[in-house]
């Protein structure tokens, strides 16, 4: 294997571009809803508000989730303003640091060639270079997860030193607190417990007694308690909810609609982990075969990887993203086989890749099949090209691989690490119609041409989760609660709960000359129209309806 991952001028070179690209891509699309039109909005309305301790979605108290990533969203946009890439710094700036702390840690851990080849598997690896660019809270929480495995395995190597082990093991008790104040709790009950499976099966006791339990407890209670208690005291409400039912019944019910067979996160695992599939069972495989003395950091990464992935396939409530925190871990493993391999596992690796870029090709001619009625032909159809773009990327990325392997293998994994994140970020830039139509920002120049400050926009039967931020109004739910209906138990002033009292309130400021805007679904539209509720259409498309009470100018 030749040393590609000893020129610096190279290596600094391609992180610095994919630096670039990497930040650019963070403002090249929409908000699309749900999660990144919510989490922009509760940080606007946090900046709006003033009130960095009680969390609101659209005005409403919203306890779903701790404030970490809406803190610093909101922070972000007081300092550049309101807009795509501000609401997903955060965001990126934790994927592009889980990728640099998987690199520095497989260097410190393993050897420089280990480091260079998870930094290239990690970067490329689909699910992690998508949500890198999607503003939710799991790419924050994997940021911190990352920083609590990566600590753990700096500081407890052999080779480590005491001050070491100590100043590790002080980042590690950080990156747990930080991953509380995330996602909640799962930021420490999950690396308790893989500790526990580690000791158990590695017979490695002694891991107990260098974990500097006294100083480290400190830092994380420091970080992690303050909030939690400013926030009860304000709301005496929120501790029941957010302990109980938005972690033990969350976890056990189906209660958010978010249920999913045992098998759920597989076909997720396989696509996310694209370009880098060829060598991921083998990667596992391997690794179970560590026997070294002291700490065994391989073994250790195959718990994290194992446990998390079960953890979240018996949970009652699964979405794509949850499996985020095991993908450094996976690509630290995969870099010590491929540091191994043969040629021919390249060859096979490249090779699977080639061939997806053809099945991909093949198939995008039924791409614009997939739409839901006439009006979303276009939009599918627009995005054709880019996926015949990333499917001839990969086609040719994984036959320029394979002819690399044999003689200059570290390019070969550069060059299908290159394509592999190329091919991704096409595909994210080529959604945007499709987004946009989801967003509805299409309609927002019609809207805010309608809109004072002091206008009422009521959203009726629908929640609309990027509108909000992109009209800077929050709106007035009726006769859906979605998400917010804890919220709405205790202000309930803050919405219409039926269509009868909506219709009420229409019609009064509709003769007393006060004019508000309502956005119907088209089924609402419809039936308002055969009751004679007063309404001058402003914008419309087949999901939405916008209306106002106010008589044809």
């Amino acid at each position: 294997m030749n040393d590609l991952h000893k020129s610096r001028p190279v290596v600094w070179g391609l992180f610095f571009i994919f630096s670039l690209v990497w930040l650019y891509a963070l403002g090249a699309r929409t908000l699309v809803p749900t999660d990144e039109g919510r989490y922009a909005e509760m940080a606007r309305e946090m900046v709006a508000s003033g009130d960095w301790i009680t969390t609101r979605l659209n005005g409403i108290k919203y306890f779903e989730k701790p404030p970490l990533q809406i803190w610093l969203n909101a922070l972000t946009f007081k300092l550049f303003g309101l807009g795509e890439w501000q609401a997903r710094l955060w965001t990126g700036l934790s994927g592009l640091f889980g990728i640099m702390l998987a690199a520095y840690t497989g260097r410190r851990v393993f050897n420089e060639r280990v480091g260079f080849i998870a930094g290239l598997v990690l970067a490329s690896s689909f699910l992690w270079a998508a949500l890198g660019h999607v503003n939710t809270l799991d790419m924050g929480l994997a940021g911190m997860m990352t920083l609590t495995l990566c600590a753990l395995l700096l500081a407890q190597r052999n080779a480590e030193n005491t001050q070491g082990r100590r100043n590790w093991m002080l980042a590690c008790w950080a990156g747990m607190a930080l991953a509380v104040l995330s996602k909640g709790l799962i930021g420490v009950v999950l690396p308790g417990a893989i500790l526990v499976l580690y000791t158990l099966l590695s017979r490695d006791r002694l891991i107990w007694k260098r974990l500097h339990f006294g100083p480290g407890l400190l830092i994380f209670f420091a970080i992690a308690t303050p909030w939690f208690v400013l926030v009860s005291l304000k709301n005496p409400e929120f501790p029941r909810y957010f302990f109980i039912y938005e972690h033990f019944e969350r976890f056990t019910s189906k209660a958010h609609h978010r249920a999913g067979p045992w098998y759920y996160f597989i076909p997720i695992l396989l696509l996310g982990i694209v370009p880098w599939l060829g060598v991921l069972v083998q990667s596992l495989w391997s690794a179970r075969r560590e026997k070294t003395d002291g700490f065994q950091p391989k073994k250790m990464l195959l718990i994290w990887s194992m446990f998390i992935f079960f953890f979240f396939s018996i949970s009652s409530s699964k979405l794509p993203s949850y499996i985020l925190p095991i993908f450094p871990a996976l690509a630290l493993l995969i870099a010590c086989y491929l540091e191994q391999a043969s040629h021919k596992v390249l060859v096979v690796t490249a090779g699977m890749n080639a061939l997806a870029g053809a099945v991909g090709l093949a198939f995008t001619a039924r791409i614009p099949a997939l739409a839901k009625g006439a009006y979303e032909v276009p939009l599918y159809q627009a995005y054709v090209p880019w996926i015949v773009a990333a499917g001839a990327l990969m086609l040719v990325g994984g036959l320029s691989a394979a002819s690399l392997a044999r003689r200059r293998r570290e390019w070969a994994l550069a060059l299908l690490a290159t394509t592999g994140f190329a091919s991704g970020q096409i595909l994210m830039l080529g959604h945007e119609p499709l987004g946009r139509y989801k967003a509805g920002v299409l309609h927002v120049p019609a809207i805010a041409a309608e809109l004072t400050p002091r206008t009422p926009i009521y959203s009726v039967g629908l929640y609309e989760q990027s509108l909000p931020f992109y009209l800077r109004h929050t709106l007035i739910l009726v006769g859906q609660a979605d998400e917010m209906a804890f919220g709405l138990k205790q202000e309930p002033q803050l919405w219409l709960p039926d269509l009868e009292t909506f219709i009420e309130k229409w019609q009064a400021g509709h003769v007393n000359g006060s004019k508000a805007i309502a956005i119907l679904r088209p089924d609402i539209f419809a039936e308002l129209q055969k009751r004679g509720v007063p309404m001058r259409i402003i914008t419309q498309d087949p999901r939405r309806i916008v209306v106002t009470n106010e008589q044809e100018r």
